[in-house]
């Protein structure tokens, strides 16, 4: 059985405590693969690695460190079939998924991060006739990324690439539950001669290395995605040591659908919206509100649509949905099904696992779900699932909506379907959420910023907020003599 390896000054190392984890294949239930138990050891090697690194790294121009992420970026699309078979298998979701959109996006943070690098700005303020003040930006040092299992080398390099990108050194942590990928960048960055220490790589659990990584006083900032309990748990550590933060967590998200809604549209990509990776993403719209005028038409059509869906091996071109990520989070969704419907909700499609023949009749499968008559307040509608689970709920009029919308402890996205121009700029602006999607989901500018209000984080990536957050600003005046 193959043994992951941690990615240490360039080379791929064993962990020094020797234990190793399970590397579950979602699909089938059974182990395929070890992983790192890493430890303080194994990170204090790094962190090592990282500091001798980081002198030439931060000053060796952007141009140069331009070119290196440029080199990752071809080389992960040169790999992209190994890629993409391994994202599917680690993580449950259908190969022709992780082929349009997780390995393509990482490739594609890679290069956008290389270009912003030498587009990346500073300011200077001009006192007239007294002195001219003028902002530097340099890179903290040693910084942390922690990634989630949902997209796993997608948001990898969300958080890598602009770290590096700035001229800082790396200790990233992949999800334990989908470690594979972030192992074979380890390879690919092997290949490609990719500078040593200037990334490292430690697997293991985000209670143990992961805690090691945030607690580690020579790492100077966390970005972290996941939960919010664990992010709150790094903020805990964390902020008494005055260390930056970026942290996106959960969301709740709502998808609001008047009745002057472009209503084919608005039931097409509301499907999406609700099921993409098993409802695994942290943007899907898991409350979708309809108005009243449209509610029975809605149902009906929307229900079709997702029985309709096709459910399976990842493997399988015809499926679109593929396994959930692991058993504890299989149970985790049947645990909030059943509690709809003790809550008084009625499932009006799905609410089981699946059973398969085949490689796959110990796999994690659940159908597709929707729940109705449960009000806005309830705990099902409050509380985050992660799953492909969601509810329907009508609405009467704007400012009930923005009442349901608005009620849970999150804000991180949000979609309204409207063809009503004026109502479109009034419900995003008093809408809680950091992004909302007008008439559309999921359509990213990867110069824009992106993170959640409330409980579902701290702080922006992506663009200049990704620079930003990875640079310390140093004002300098010089005063007229």
């Amino acid at each position: 059985m193959e043994k992951l390896l941690n990615y240490i000054n360039g080379k791929l190392l064993p962990p020094k405590g020797e234990q190793w984890l399970d590397n579950i294949e979602p699909a089938t239930g059974k182990c395929y693969s070890k992983i790192p138990l890493s430890n303080k050891k194994d990170l204090d090697i790094a962190v090592e690695a990282a500091q001798k690194a980081f002198p030439e790294w931060s000053n060796c121009g952007h141009e140069i460190r331009s070119e290196w992420l440029l080199k990752l970026s071809d080389a992960i699309e040169a790999h992209m079939d190994e890629l993409v078979a391994a994202e599917s298998k680690d993580n449950g979701k259908p190969e022709k998924l992780a082929r349009a959109v997780d390995i393509p996006r990482a490739s594609a943070n890679f290069r956008f991060f290389a270009k912003a690098a030498s587009q990346f700005a500073s300011e200077s303020h001009f006192m007239e006739g007294e002195a001219i003040n003028y902002t530097l930006r340099r890179p903290l040092g040693i910084v942390g990324c922690i990634s989630p299992w949902n997209l796993p080398l997608y948001l990898f390099t969300w958080k890598i690439a602009p770290a590096l990108a700035t001229g800082n050194c790396v200790i990233a942590k992949p999800s334990e539950i989908t470690p594979m990928t972030a192992f074979l960048l380890s390879k690919i960055c092997i290949e490609i001669g990719f500078p040593k220490g200037v990334l490292n790589i430690l697997h293991g659990n985000g209670a143990e290395i992961g805690q090691e990584i945030v607690s580690h006083p020579k790492i100077k900032a966390i970005s972290f995605t996941g939960g919010t309990q664990t992010g709150r748990q790094i903020a805990a550590t964390a902020a008494p040591m005055f260390k930056k933060l970026s942290l996106e967590l959960g969301g709740k998200n709502p998808n609001i659908i008047f009745d002057d809604a472009n209503f084919e549209s608005a039931l097409n990509t509301s499907v999406k919206s609700s099921f993409a990776n098993q409802g695994q993403i942290c943007l899907c719209g898991s409350r979708i509100f309809i108005q009243e005028s449209i509610y029975k038409k809605f149902k009906p059509a929307f229900v079709a649509k997702v029985k309709a869906l096709n459910i399976g091996d990842p493997l399988d071109p015809k499926n679109q949905m593929g396994a959930v990520v692991s058993k504890a989070h299989l149970e985790k969704i049947e645990h909030y099904v059943d509690l709809a419907v003790k809550s008084g909700g009625k499932i009006i499609a799905g609410g089981k696992r699946i059973s398969l023949d085949g490689r796959c009749k110990q796999g994690y499968f659940f159908e597709p779900t929707i729940i109705e008559g449960l009000d806005a307040f309830c705990q099902i509608n409050q509380e985050e699932i992660f799953g492909p689970v969601v509810s329907l709920i009508p609405f009467k009029e704007e400012q009930e909506v923005l009442e349901f919308a608005n009620s849970t402890a999150y804000g991180l996205s949000s979609t309204i379907w409207t063809n009503n121009l004026n109502r479109a700029h009034r419900m995003a602006e008093k809408i809680e959420s950091g992004i909302v999607w007008v008439n559309t989901w999921l359509l990213r500018d990867l110069r824009t910023p992106f993170g959640g209000t409330k409980q579902s984080g701290v702080g922006r990536e992506g663009g200049w907020e990704a620079m930003r957050f990875f640079t310390e600003a140093k004002n300098i005046c010089i005063k007229y003599q």
